[in-house]
């Protein structure tokens, strides 16, 4: 039976009030919501004020002039109160999404309303359509039975895995941050693989990224067993994989939840340029050249439509135009022309995003599915390598105070502030972190050699 907290009583027991949706929904699973969603058949105000007057919370109004909500803010708890638009409750059910969110708590007699089962599909953890016309009346509906599997480890049943891909393509009519605020809920479970891959099957995936469509049945060269869209998915996974396992450990100092679920969004678009880019020559060879730009330019348009912010633009569109970036340093290591200079001005390019994009790329070749392959195994025990290199040696020093500033150079040399000033002292900062200076006074030489260097080649032209 549904525990009610004990600090709602300060609820007024109100005929024709009741509690609904998620939040009793999340009563009845044992969860205890701060936020509550009230439905009452009377006038939402007058209701809203009584419990703001109990709780010495404030009212706000939100939502549109025919579906106001009022919004009362306490300091331990958030209550939305709206009008039933009904003549009685059960018709409100009725209205509702999926039938888990479709129970009721009568504040008055304190009874469960459950006239579609929703409780019986609460213990079977089971996500039910309340009717096939939910996804056309809100499409956002689509994407919100995933979430809520997401979210719940519930499971949608098969009759509205159906409806949703008949519907799949209604989502395009909803808002593009409507879309973003339900995937990104979604990509920060722990098992959105398996979500993210329900999305696909139901063909809902595409038709909010019409891009990734494009990359099915799209062939690769020799180094894949998947067409491009397979091997996305076969990334994807292995990325969540490694997240959730906390692999490799040195990483999880630097990745939080919502940079997780950015870089399972960067690697779900990472190769959407392949298609563009794709070339085959003269002898048979498959190419992508310039896919990770390709890719980048295109990814920007998608962040544009789902209203992300220009901070996370900036992220996605790093590690995508940058995600192959780590096999150059790899096919320079397997030359034996890797040096210490090209592995930091590597580190220094990619700054605190280099455990990410790292990861990424070992995600990346993971979901090429050539298991056996003795270069993929390589170039992980090469990213592995590096990633230790970054935190125990780069890292350290680079957040130690500079050796010189640009005090430095007006008061030791009587150099005038100007645009190399820059260029001076990111060569001594590389000069420090490749090891090739150790101290102040061997940063004072070289500049000293660098203004020489400079006075030489002017007087040369």
């Amino acid at each position: 039976m549904i525990q009610i907290p004990k600090n709602i009583n300060i609820i007024p027991k109100t005929k024709g009030a009741y509690i609904v949706g998620g939040s009793i929904r999340d009563l009845v699973l044992g969860r205890s919501p701060t936020d509550y969603d009230i439905t009452v058949l009377g006038n939402p105000e007058e209701f809203a004020k009584k419990i703001a007057a109990n709780t010495s919370g404030h009212l706000v109004e939100i939502g549109k002039p025919e579906q106001m909500v009022i919004r009362v803010v306490s300091d331990d708890n958030i209550f939305d109160i709206s009008s039933a638009n009904s003549q009685s409750i059960e018709d409100n059910l009725n209205k509702r999404d999926f039938t888990i969110n479709a129970i009721a708590y009568s504040l008055y007699s304190g009874k469960i309303i459950d006239c579609l089962d929703g409780m019986q599909d609460l213990a079977d953890k089971k996500i039910r359509m309340v009717s096939k016309e939910i996804f056309r009346k809100d499409p956002i509906r689509l994407m919100r039975a995933f979430r809520m599997e997401a979210s719940l480890n519930f499971e949608i049943e098969p009759q509205t895995v159906s409806a949703i891909k008949n519907d799949a393509n209604l989502i395009q009519n909803s808002a593009g941050e409507r879309i973003r605020t339900e995937l990104f809920k979604i990509l920060p479970t722990s098992k959105s693989h398996y979500c993210i891959s329900g999305m696909a099957d139901t063909g809902l995936l595409t038709a909010i990224f019409p891009e990734l469509g494009k990359l099915q049945g799209c062939s690769q060269n020799r180094y894949h067993l998947y067409d491009i869209f397979e091997h996305t998915m076969k990334a994807y996974y292995h990325l969540e994989t490694m997240l959730n396992n906390k692999f490799p450990p040195e990483i999880y100092q630097d990745i939080n939840k919502n940079k997780a679920a950015l870089l399972k969004y960067a690697i779900l678009l990472h190769d959407i340029g392949k298609a563009s880019a794709k070339t085959v020559d003269s002898r048979g060879n498959i190419h992508f050249y310039g896919h990770g730009q390709k890719g980048a330019d295109m990814a920007k348009e998608i962040n544009k439509r789902l209203k992300l912010s220009t901070r996370e633009t900036c992220y996605v569109d790093f590690i995508i135009r940058n995600h192959i970036r780590a096999l150059f340093l790899f096919t320079a290591h397997k030359k034996k022309t890797l040096t210490r200079k090209s592995l930091t001005r590597f580190f220094i390019k990619c700054g605190d995003n280099t455990s990410d994009l790292l990861l990424h790329t070992i995600a990346d070749i993971k979901g090429k599915g050539n298991k056996e392959n003795e270069r993929n195994k390589a170039f992980i025990e090469f990213a592995k390598e590096i990633l230790h290199d970054f935190f125990s040696g780069f890292k350290p020093i680079a957040k130690k105070s500079p050796f010189i500033t640009g005090y430095d150079l007006i008061d030791k040399f009587g150099l005038t502030p100007s645009p190399t000033f820059k260029t001076i002292l990111s060569y001594v900062k590389e000069a420090r972190l490749s090891g090739k200076i150790k101290n102040r006074q061997e940063a004072l030489k070289l500049v000293e050699k660098i203004i020489k260097n400079c006075n030489r080649s002017q007087k040369n032209r």
